[in-house]
């Protein structure tokens, strides 16, 4: 097993005012050599986005882009047409491919709104941008992993993306224990607490830690703390 320890603490930052950010790789003014990606997962930010604020319309191209509301609602619209909001507890996604433009803003006037923006690199290019967004129920994430986001012609309850990606989350109570199993030798698991603390390969994280691991077919995750909830992201190290 190899792994890769990312410490919260150890994230870049940028404070813009409307916009606090934490970023798990390079991004944008932030560039550290040694967080590039992890294998095909090139982004991770943790958002905070104050009310009425956002991105106007910008384009991208050739990369599946997630997003996963934690606390308000995101206004999106884009070139396909597509235009209406994400709230927390829904799941986005954007498979930006031969190139689509599109805007995204805190969809509230008065409450700041907590993000996850996730960039998974794809596995073809140059295809027909796809857009998809799907809510789920909070308990479908207790005591089990829920996969919300898998490569195309797989999981029909989940999110579908242009690569052999796997998103999963979990709520899990203290004490309780979860495997989850790679789908082959050469993809890795980027294992993110989103609250609560867990014990994996053989390390104790805390919120907002993380830690990539490959090179092994099954993951063991234990929560240490009461209301531990997990995001797991699962992709080919190799692409």
């Amino acid at each position: 097993m190899k792994t890769e320890l990312h410490p919260s603490h150890t994230r870049g930052t940028a404070d813009h005012g409307w916009l606090k950010t934490a970023f798990s790789f390079s991004f944008a003014g932030y560039y550290n050599p040694a967080r590039i990606h992890f294998g095909a997962l090139r982004v991770l930010n943790d958002d905070f986005i104050a009310a009425g604020m956002g991105f106007g319309k910008h384009p991208h191209d050739n990369m599946e882009i997630v997003t996963i509301p934690m606390k308000g609602a995101v206004a999106h619209e884009d070139s396909m047409g597509t235009n209406g909001i994400i709230n927390a507890g829904d799941v986005q996604i954007m498979s930006a491919g031969s190139g689509i433009y599109h805007s995204e803003f805190n969809a509230s006037q008065t409450e700041g709104l907590e993000l996850f923006q996730i960039w998974v690199m794809p596995k073809l290019k140059n295809i027909t941008p796809r857009y998809d967004q799907r809510t789920y129920n909070p308990a479908d994430f207790k005591g089990q992993w829920k996969t919300v986001v898998s490569p195309l012609g797989t999981d029909i309850d989940s999110l579908q993306v242009n690569q052999d990606t796997y998103f999963n989350i979990t709520e899990i109570a203290e004490g309780e224990n979860l495997s989850y199993a790679l789908h082959g030798a050469q993809q890795g698991a980027f294992v993110f607490v989103i609250e609560g603390g867990i014990e994996v390969a053989g390390e104790k994280l805390g919120r907002r830690d993380a830690i990539g691991i490959s090179e092994t077919e099954t993951i063991e995750v234990k929560a240490s703390t009461a209301g531990t909830k997990v995001l797991l992201i699962e992709v080919p190290m190799v692409w």
